[in-house]
């Protein structure tokens, strides 16, 4: 099986937060699996931190949709039942953006119908 084969890519909306009431607003964001178990999120340049790419297990992503997790650099937790909060820590700064539940749990559900080597019987 090829690696396309095992690539799940999607892209979503997420919500950056920041302190003032009138500056929340809209990023796109791609989030990515490629049969490695760690999932990656990419963001675009925001004020405080450069554009960059964030790599979790995807472990971390399920847990966090439940209660407050912490892996390196991410932070995810909750926020009421229909949406989840993921901070990204960088050098240069802090990102904290909101995600819809939906669009995360849509993304899990189809890095788990993705076939892995180990997974498939001759």
């Amino acid at each position: 099986m090829s690696d396309a084969e095992q690539y799940v890519e999607q892209y979503a909306r997420a919500r950056l937060v920041t302190d003032s009431a009138d500056e929340h607003r809209t990023v796109p964001v791609v989030l990515r699996y490629g049969g490695d178990d760690h999932i990656r999120v990419t963001l675009p340049a925001l004020e405080n931190i450069p554009d960059g790419e964030w790599a979790f297990p995807r472990e971390l992503l399920e847990r966090g949709l439940r209660t407050p997790v912490t892996g390196g650099d991410v932070r995810i937790w909750p926020c009421g039942r229909v949406q989840a909060v993921i901070e990204f820590h960088a050098r240069a700064g802090v990102a904290v953006v909101q995600f819809d539940v939906k669009a995360l749990i849509r993304f899990l559900r189809r890095t788990y119908t993705t076939a892995t080597p180990a997974t498939i019987t001759p």
